[in-house]
């Protein structure tokens, strides 16, 4: 503190005395020069000219930080216009004007009030004027003068981080650079040596080193392992002043970590490993883990675990857990204490991602002995084979013996063995085993058509330790022997026209065998002897297992023969030859002269016994969709809507009647209901006639019921008759149906469509010779008084 007051004291002597030894053309600067100012003085306006004035400042210094018992003593504002009389005034305006800058209005001397700090602002920028205190008026014109902030080392070096975090691979070479760290100083840097920093390191040596000017950190020591120390954390100092006593400094803390590099190879921690296996262990099953260890990390310590050699190594395995980097030896084959009972493997441990960097260190693998022992345990019977084929003909007898099965103990006891035949698989009992030496016989017939392959299980027990036991299957297969005679493939409907030619081919046969030989079948074919003399037809062998049967003669008659039996005899090539006799139905049909069927006789038209269950269904069908079809026919005609042929008396229009379905006139729009013919029961009551009033009124009367079974044509022309006597019925002239029309009437045709054709009128009198019925049609078209009537 004393030290910056006197520097202090000696900056201002120095300023002091120089502003006061400096001339006064000097002393005006740029305001030295004469300048005239225009303007209304008191005594009456007369122009004034303004006399050349000084100022004693051009630039003011104070030091930041300035802690003495007074005020810090800036400079004098002093004019040439100053009697020291008190009549002048001054005023100080700009930066801190009033609050950081205090001017004496009456000698002009300016103090710093407060306490300044560079950092915050490093110059001021002020304007001063000087006023005749009685007229108001400036003496002098406002001029700016600059207050700059000398600086003190008064802030120490900061770094960019509290901490920095740096990693480096271990094992790496002395002057490897880690990290870079950074301070700064907010004093300033163009003035002495307040901001010049330097770095040094207080902690992490002899490890790590600092580069003074830089602030690079670097390793100090060759090979530092991670496996001996992975973190360290290292004190860089930066200090200003440029490191000399009396700066200023500042600390930051750096946490550097060595990341792992591949240089340590795994080791076995043990030369030996003992495990043990019982024999009855599957494949894949695991016996024991083994490990090396690697003090590196990551991948670098990953390792594969491999089997060198041995006496074991077909028959182990050993694979790596990823997970736990740890070897799982595991069975490879079936092992057989009485074959081998102890196994020795020589496992090999390798990293999976060597450093170049370090081979020269040696091999980065280790290798261990591994012992296995072989359990014994009590096993099961083990059969000669892993499944038996015992092919056996189909014509053996009962208690023959077909085939053997052969097991035994594995184990050094070789307890005894006894057999059995797993019922389940052979339900029938037909074949059984002879307990102490696994032979197979037949306790039953075979047949190879109904049954060709026989799968069954054969068990072998241990007779000590009944636990113990094993299966084996055996197929079995019937071999085939000529027992079945060949017969028609299938059944032939077979006919011969009546206008047939001799030699003509009016079927082609077929055969088959429920036999199967080795060289496959051939089938002969030939006519029953007795039949063969005076036959009408012949047979004849094509050699490809079918026959075709000819005509021996001109013509055949239905009515000398209907139907023709052809005994055939079908014989096979297999040893023993079987035979047999089939019969083939021939019918004698008309055909037209292209040899197609017409028709047969009555029993040729029969359905034939071999008709498809489908056909028959189809049929079936066929009719049930007929009368469905009838039965919507009858009610849509029982339903459709009755219109009068005439609507009105006006309208005299002829009406056309289709010729299909004759009416009974003009006043017949009702077409006859065919439903009447089907049940003559519904008949309706009779009608009074419409056109005419009766003169007499019938009794209603039914008609006796008929029967069911009456004949159609009968029953027309019953109702006819009816009808034809009852006078009081609607002219009905017809009972149209399309079963049965009838005769035509002897009337002709009644249209009047024909009416223009003639030349004349026609004379319509013969029409009141037929009776009331057409009495209406006969007042219509007969008599020529109602023509002059009109």
């Amino acid at each position: 503190m004393r030290t910056y007051t006197f520097l202090s004291i000696l900056l201002w002597s120095y300023m002091f005395h120089t502003i006061h030894m400096m001339p006064a053309q000097k002393r005006t600067n740029k305001y030295s020069r004469s300048e005239r100012i225009t303007g209304l003085s008191e005594n009456g306006g007369k122009a004034l000219h303004r006399t050349k004035r000084g100022w004693m400042w051009n630039q003011f210094f104070l030091l930041e930080e300035y802690t003495g018992p007074d005020t810090q003593y800036v400079g004098k504002l002093h004019t040439d216009q100053d009697k020291g009389d008190g009549n002048l005034k001054y005023i100080l305006t700009g930066d801190g004007a009033g609050s950081l800058f205090i001017i004496d209005e009456n000698t002009g001397d300016i103090h710093a009030a407060k306490k300044l700090d560079r950092e915050e602002k490093s110059l001021y920028v002020l304007r001063a004027k000087a006023i005749d205190r009685k007229t108001g008026r400036q003496v002098e014109p406002e001029s700016e003068f600059i207050i700059k902030i000398h600086d003190i080392n008064d802030n120490e070096p900061k770094f960019t981080k509290e901490m920095y975090i740096a990693s480096i691979p271990e094992m790496s070479g002395v002057g490897t650079s880690v990290i870079q760290v950074t301070a700064t100083d907010a004093d300033d840097a163009n003035y002495g040596n307040s901001a010049k920093v330097v770095y040094s390191i207080l902690q992490g040596q002899p490890y790590f080193s600092v580069d003074p000017e830089t602030g690079i950190i670097k390793t100090a020591l060759p090979d530092m392992s991670r496996e001996n120390r992975e973190q360290y954390q290292v004190v860089i100092q930066a200090k200003d002043m440029g490191g000399q006593m009396g700066g200023l400094s500042g600390t930051t803390t750096v946490n550097i970590t060595l990341t792992d590099v591949n240089n340590n190879p795994p080791r076995f921690p043990q030369s030996t490993y003992q495990f043990s296996s019982p024999e009855s262990a599957q494949p894949g099953t695991p016996l024991g883990r083994i490990k090396a260890n690697d003090p590196d990390v990551g991948e670098n310590a990953e390792i594969e675990y491999s089997i060198s050699n041995g006496d074991g190594s077909d028959m182990f395995d050993i694979v790596t857990d990823k997970d736990t980097r740890e070897g799982i030896i595991t069975v490879k084959k079936h092992l057989d204490f009485e074959n081998k009972m102890l196994y020795a493997l020589k496992v090999e441990a390798t990293n999976t991602h060597p450093d170049p960097r370090f081979l020269q260190l040696g091999p980065f693998k280790d290798t261990a002995l591994v012992k296995i022992s072989v359990e014994d345990i009590d096993e099961p019977p083990v059969f000669s084979r892993p499944w038996y084929l015992i092919e056996v003909d189909e014509d053996a007898k009962e208690g023959s013996i077909i085939g053997q099965v052969v097991a035994q103990d594995p184990d050094i006891t070789k307890n005894a063995i006894k057999y059995s035949v797993d019922r389940h698989t052979d339900l029938d009992r037909i074949f059984n085993i002879y307990s102490g030496n696994g032979s197979l016989f037949l306790s039953k017939p075979l047949d190879r058509e109904e049954t060709p392959w026989h799968n069954i299980t054969v068990i072998a027990t241990e007779i000590n330790n009944p636990k113990q036991s094993s299966q084996i299957p055996v197929f079995i297969r019937i071999l085939d022997i000529n027992d079945h005679a060949p017969e028609f493939a299938k059944y032939y409907e077979t006919f011969v026209c009546e206008n047939a030619k001799a030699g003509q081919l009016i079927q082609t046969v077929s055969a088959v065998d429920k036999d199967e030989p080795p060289r496959g079948h051939k089938f002969f074919f030939e006519l029953v002897p007795e039949f063969a003399v005076h036959a009408n037809f012949s047979i004849v062998d094509n050699k490809d297992n079918t026959a075709a049967i000819m005509t021996r003669r001109n013509g055949y008659s239905r009515s000398k023969m209907s139907t023709y039996l052809l005994p055939i005899i079908i014989f096979d090539n297999d040893y023993p030859i079987q035979s047999s006799t089939a019969t083939l139905t021939i019918r004698v049909c008309s055909c037209d002269s292209w040899g197609n069927m017409q028709s047969c006789n009555a029993e040729a038209l029969l359905l034939p016994a071999g008709l498809s269950t489908g056909a028959l269904v189809a049929i079936l069908l066929c009719i049930i969709i007929l009368l469905v079809l009838v039965v919507l026919f009858t009610a849509l005609k029982r339903q459709r809507k009755k219109e009068p042929l005439i609507i009105s008396k006006d309208d005299v229009r002829d009406n056309i009647v289709t010729y299909n379905d004759e009416g009974g006139g003009e006043e017949d729009t009702q077409a006859f209901d065919i439903g009447t013919l089907r049940n003559p029961e519904a008949r309706e009551e009779s009608k009074m006639r419409r056109d005419v009033i009766p003169e007499t009124i019938f009794q209603i009367r039914r008609t006796a019921p008929l029967w069911e079974n009456i004949d159609v044509q009968d029953f027309i022309h019953r109702r006819l008759k009816e009808n034809d006597l009852d006078p009081a019925a609607p002219p009905y002239d017809s009972l149209a149906t399309y079963a049965y029309e009838g005769n035509d009437s002897i009337a002709n045709s009644l249209s009047s469509l024909e009416s223009l054709t003639t030349e004349g009128n026609q004379d319509y009198d013969y029409l009141s010779d037929w009776g009331p019925r057409f009495k209406k049609l006969a007042d219509m078209y007969g008599g020529e008084e109602d023509s002059d009537r009109d």
